[in-house]
């Protein structure tokens, strides 16, 4: 049987909820297994993130080397000469770090078919999408993104993982580069450094959703469908920019930052990753996690360590101001691709009373909302990484393109 792509605002059936609800599910061990295993899996997504940077193979976990999808995965660097920022400020060299799984394909024009570029949120790395919640459901054989059929493109956002970034060296007199600049680096990787002229998807987790409205109104031609996962379409503001603000306020505010030549551990990133914390949380998941006062105190004492330890404040400052310009609002109807925009109704950065979403995907030519319904599966805003809950949306998607 066939499923129709209807373009329309939905929420998740209760038949596809209970079907990739048990897909995603441990075997029948009970609640407690399927929570042991989503925190293993969000550890070693973090774990992936924070490896150092190096050159040569990918470092991966024991328990993925060796899977199939691991088979053509490489890094590599790009460099662009002479970078102008919207800003003014330019850099001499902007190295931009990326990974890739697959091959290009192309059609008798030349023209690339089978490239999907998937873009991470704010702080993160292309190579956390190496996971086995991740890669492991998306890039396996016979599944949705299968590396054998598909050109996989995992970039370190400007700013991020092995790409230039203020705690590089130049600190706070980097250049303060915004969201629009971050795609235009995005594109100089793809088009000019592997010489892909066609993306058959730009897919997109939290500021990399962002990024996919930014890609869809910039290179309208450039792509066949987007799909944007965790965010608004309009201007960061209300409870989303105080909670970045008073991040930021956290780090600036502190006697030691001196003007982003700290040399000692700053007090204000306990407050900041207290706050990126609570931002990202979800209310039922912590309870049933940490359902006693020293379990929970005993997480947050974790997570404030793994945070910090991880973290650089010059990048951290960076990368939240990115948004300060963010808009894609007046130019939506500039959008050519499909569009699969995918939020959480748990998610406490773009919760569903808003009800902006579903007002704004009327103005996208072809544009569907999702909004997926709380459930044992579902992780707030950590659902955008989760394809095993949504991917049968994205298997409409691109069974309507043609796949």
């Amino acid at each position: 049987m066939r499923l129709r792509f209807t373009w329309k605002p939905v929420f998740l059936t209760a038949v596809a909820a209970a079907v990739f609800m048990f897909a995603a599910a441990a075997p029948a061990f009970g609640q407690s297994t399927q929570d042991a295993a989503a925190q293993q899996a969000t550890e070693e997504a973090a774990r992936l993130a924070a490896l150092p940077c190096a050159t040569g193979p990918v470092a991966l976990p024991a328990r993925l080397q060796g899977a199939p999808w691991t088979e053509t995965l490489k890094q590599g660097d790009y460099i662009v000469r002479d970078f102008h920022f919207k800003s003014g400020e330019t850099l001499p060299e902007l190295k931009l770090h990326y990974y890739t799984l697959g091959v290009p394909e192309r059609d008798a024009s030349g023209k690339v078919t089978n490239a999907v570029m998937i873009g991470h949120g704010t702080g993160g790395t292309g190579r956390a999408f190496l996971s086995a919640t991740f890669a492991g459901v998306l890039f396996g054989p016979g599944q949705l993104l299968d590396a054998k059929h598909y050109f996989i493109i995992l970039p370190d956002g400007l700013g991020h993982g092995c790409s230039s970034k203020p705690s590089n060296g130049l600190h706070a007199k980097f250049p303060h580069y915004d969201y629009d600049d971050m795609v235009a680096a995005q594109h100089a990787v793809i088009a000019d450094g592997l010489k892909v002229n066609h993306l058959l998807l730009v897919m997109g987790t939290s500021m990399g959703c962002m990024h996919a409205w930014v890609w869809g109104e910039t290179y309208p031609d450039f792509m066949d469908g987007l799909v944007p996962l965790a965010c608004q379409t309009v201007p960061i503001a209300g409870r989303n920019r105080v909670m970045r603000k008073a991040a930021m306020d956290a780090i600036t505010s502190d006697p030691e930052y001196k003007n982003g030549e700290y040399t000692t551990k700053l007090h204000g990133m306990v407050e900041a990753e207290d706050i990126l914390l609570l931002m990202g949380s979800t209310a039922l998941q912590w309870q049933k996690s940490y359902p006693t006062r020293d379990q929970a105190d005993a997480f947050l004492d974790q997570r404030r360590k793994s945070g910090i330890a991880n973290t650089d404040p010059n990048d951290m400052l960076y990368y939240f101001n990115a948004s300060r310009n963010y808009n894609p609002d007046p130019d939506l109807e500039k959008i050519k691709a499909k569009v699969l925009y995918i939020n959480s109704a748990d998610d406490a950065i773009n919760p569903p009373e808003l009800g902006i979403a579903e007002k704004e995907i009327k103005r996208v030519k072809d544009g569907r909302f999702v909004l997926l319904p709380i459930t044992d599966q579902t992780r707030g805003h950590g659902t955008h990484s989760l394809p095993a809950i949504w991917q049968p949306y994205l298997w409409e998607l691109l069974h309507s393109l043609g796949r």
